[in-house]
């Protein structure tokens, strides 16, 4: 098969022959029809995240599933059977370790040590091998910029004939990053007052999230007016442009003088992280869900988190087995609009050019390479 392979920081990704990948057991091999580019795979490409290279990135992917792995149980090859049309979660929870038990799927130990931590899957061990040499090439998450991928059972969720591969591949990052942020971590409901800082792929669907459950007023913050406009269409009902304006002071504004009920910082910056806390009102939520570079720390006025009861609250997605099925429906039935979000599509060939425009802020939404 071929795969898009990051080799080293500012060495461009090269597309490469690999060996077709072989599932073990409870995993699913998918031929990939969609991958999305995620800002995530650009820490490692900067090299603001230790992780092991060469790897396939690509962590947001929807495909058909062609195999099971060995002695997989019935029932997954039941709910997942050959031909189906799936999407996979970034975050591929093992189902046994001591968080996915409690039912914390995004804390998941087994997939932090042996994927984030080793670039591989479950057993310690990668899937991908070059075909000329054999030597390993490692996968962050499943590695979905290539024509095959191997993901935990757990991890995937059926997509219905209704909704399309490419636009769908967003549900299992953009779309799970931002219902985990606002089910999970900020318990929203209806009525509630949210603003979004940073309207990138995950702000944005952020955006659409908020207005799902209900929200009463929804800020977009950025300093990109197209970014702002297209966060009119998201569903935001005011936007805030941070190079210009003083984000708090306008957000308390819009709000009476009282701040939002819910702050969302989408962007894993330090000045940002400091206006989502100072944003909210008294008895607030702040959840941070952009990452930044390791070692990368934000200031908090402490009398005021203790005083005035602010919660602040990290969120690194959702949970696949719970939240993925959920989140299918929600996009079937129109109250996500998954086609809209995203603002471009192209090919594997074009991997390593999409990421350059990424790194540069030049994509509104979100890019889909496609591989079908």
């Amino acid at each position: 098969m071929r795969a898009a392979v990051f080799w080293e920081p500012g060495k461009p990704m090269t597309i490469e022959d690999l060996k077709l990948p072989r599932p073990q057991f409870g995993e699913v091999l998918v031929k990939t029809k969609a991958c999305g580019v995620c800002h995530s795979d650009l820490h490692v490409i900067n090299k603001d995240q230790p992780y092991p290279i060469p790897c396939v990135l690509g962590h947001e992917i929807t495909g058909e599933v062609v195999e099971h792995g060995a002695h997989t149980d019935p029932a997954t090859v039941h709910r997942l059977p050959v031909g189906s049309r799936v999407v996979g979660s970034f975050i591929m929870p093992c189902g046994g370790c001591f968080f996915c038990v409690k039912g914390q799927e995004d804390l998941c130990e087994t997939f932090f040590k042996y994927n984030r931590g080793m670039g591989g899957l479950y057993d310690g061990t990668t899937r991908l091998y070059l075909s000329r040499s054999g030597d390993p090439i490692y996968m962050y998450s499943m590695g979905g910029l290539a024509e095959y991928c191997v993901v935990p059972a757990n991890a995937l969720a059926i997509i219905p004939e209704s909704l399309p591969y490419s636009e769908s591949a967003i549900i299992g990052c953009a779309v799970f990053t931002a219902y985990g942020a606002m089910k999970n971590a900020a318990d929203m409901r209806a009525g509630e007052t949210v603003a979004i800082i940073g309207t990138g792929g995950v702000g944005s669907s952020c955006l659409q999230m908020a207005r799902a459950f209900g929200g009463r007023q929804i800020i977009a913050v950025d300093i990109s007016e197209g970014k702002l406009e297209n966060a009119k269409k998201m569903g935001a009902t005011h936007t805030v442009n941070g190079s210009t304006e003083n984000v708090p002071e306008r957000i308390r504004e819009i709000t009476g003088g009282r701040g939002v009920d819910i702050a969302v910082e989408a962007l894993g910056k330090a000045a940002t992280f400091v206006q989502a806390a100072l944003s909210v009102r008294d008895g607030g939520r702040a959840v941070m869900v952009g990452l930044a570079p390791f070692g990368v720390s934000a200031e908090v006025d402490i009398t005021r988190l203790v005083r005035r009861q602010i919660r602040i609250i990290g969120s690194y997605g959702g949970r696949a087995r719970q939240d993925l099925p959920t989140i299918v429906g929600l996009a079937d039935m129109g109250a996500l609009e998954i086609k809209s979000a995203v603002s471009q599509k192209r090919k594997l060939k074009d991997a390593a050019e999409v990421y350059k425009e990424l790194d540069r802020g030049e994509i509104t939404g979100r890019a889909i390479i496609e591989l079908m």
